[in-house]
């Protein structure tokens, strides 16, 4: 496992934003990070660089143990249209679904975005800065296959068969 991103999308509204910056600090115990519109929608009423979401990237150990927790609220099942590239995604509706944690009325009910990503080792040797090398593009993928028994074997997650 490379990464666990969690992201919260709030829109323009400031309450929202700073609601879910404090769930995810709270939830990671790490500061999370803005993300900017990088564009400018008016139906939304989003300008170029407003604020419209939060979200917070860890790895290693605080990865994984998050990555355990975050898969139980999902009853450690995921739909095989979850796993795309070399990541898994999915959805929780609720954070109070989440063990752990508990209803808090400032806040509301607030749900995010989780993104598992994986890699294999050696990928560096193509994105180092010196004495870069060409990595093949059969290393650099990773199968549907090999991520399901990842998921199995570290996570106890299993991956649904249906259209989910």
């Amino acid at each position: 496992m490379d990464k666990v991103v969690v992201n919260i999308g709030t829109g323009s509204e400031t309450t929202a934003y700073e609601n879910a910056k404090r769930l995810l600090a709270t939830l990671t115990n790490a500061k999370p990070a803005s993300a900017m519109a990088k564009r400018r929608i008016p139906t939304f009423k989003i300008g170029k660089g407003t604020k419209i979401g939060v979200f917070v990237t860890l790895r290693g150990k605080r990865a994984s143990e998050l990555a355990n927790r975050l898969f139980k609220t999902v009853d450690n099942k995921v739909g095989k249209r979850a796993i795309s590239g070399n990541s898994v995604n999915f959805g929780i509706k609720e954070y109070i679904d989440i063990p752990g944690l508990k209803y808090d009325p400032t806040i509301g009910i607030i749900g995010m975005n989780v993104n598992v990503s994986f890699k294999r080792k050696g990928i560096r040797v193509a994105r180092r800065k010196r004495g870069a090398a060409d990595v093949g593009k059969k290393h650099m993928l990773i199968s549907r296959e090999e991520i399901k028994e990842h998921l199995k074997k570290d996570f106890g997650v299993e991956v649904s068969t249906g259209a989910e």
